[in-house]
C-alpha cells in the first residue's frame, strides 16, 4: 500500500512531461481574423480607390483607400509596398447616396440611409487563378432631423470598416 501514492505521483509527473514534451515540438498558427494566406504571398499594394460616384465625398477615396490598407496590415502578416504587390487591390467608388428609409405618420421620412458601394478588382501575381473582381455595398442608417454634413464622418467611417471587412474576408478568408 506504501507504493501506491509513489506510483500514482510517477505516474503523473510521466503524462505531464509527454504532454509537454508534445506541446513544446508543435506550432500552431492562429489568427482572430480567420485569415488563410499561402506561404507564397509576402505583399500586397492598393491602388488609389477613385470615386467615380454622382455624388462626392471629397474625402472619401483616400478614407477608404487607407483604411483598406490598415485592414490587411493590422489583420495579415503581408508587408505593404507601393504597386505591385503579390496581390493587388484597384477599384472605384460607384455609389455614394441618401434615401429616405422609415416614415413617420405625417409622410415626414424618420430614417435616412447613407449607401456607398464600390467595385473592387483583386490581383494575385503568384496564383491567377484567385483574381476577383467584386462588388460590395454597406450603408449606415441615422435621424432624418440630423443634417447628413453633421453625422457622415461617423456614417462614413462604420461603411468604410464594414467594407474593408468584407473585402480581406472575400480575398484571404476561406468560407
Amino acid at each position: 500500500m506504501n507504493n501506491l501514492p509513489r506510483r500514482f505521483f510517477f505516474m503523473i509527473l510521466t503524462t505531464l512531461s509527454v504532454t509537454l514534451l508534445f506541446l513544446s515540438s508543435c506550432t500552431i498558427s492562429f489568427t482572430m481574423s480567420g485569415a488563410s494566406i499561402p506561404e507564397n504571398l509576402s505583399t500586397f499594394s492598393v491602388q488609389y480607390i477613385n470615386n467615380r460616384a454622382p455624388l462626392i465625398n471629397p474625402n472619401l477615396s483616400t478614407t477608404l483607400t487607407e483604411g483598406l490598407k490598415d485592414r490587411i496590415q493590422n489583420e495579415s502578416r503581408l508587408g505593404l509596398v507601393n504597386e505591385n504587390g503579390d496581390v493587388d487591390f484597384s477599384g472605384e467608388i460607384i455609389q455614394y447616396n441618401t434615401r429616405p428609409m422609415a416614415m413617420k405618420a405625417d409622410a415626414v421620412s424618420a430614417q435616412t440611409r447613407l449607401t456607398v458601394g464600390i467595385k473592387i478588382r483583386c490581383r494575385n501575381s503568384k496564383d491567377p487563378k484567385k483574381d476577383w473582381e467584386q462588388s460590395f455595398s454597406a450603408f449606415q442608417d441615422y435621424d432624418s432631423e440630423n443634417n447628413l454634413a453633421d453625422v457622415e464622418d461617423a456614417l462614413v467611417e462604420k461603411i468604410v470598416e464594414e467594407l474593408t471587412e468584407n473585402i480581406f474576408n472575400k480575398a484571404f478568408a476561406d468560407w
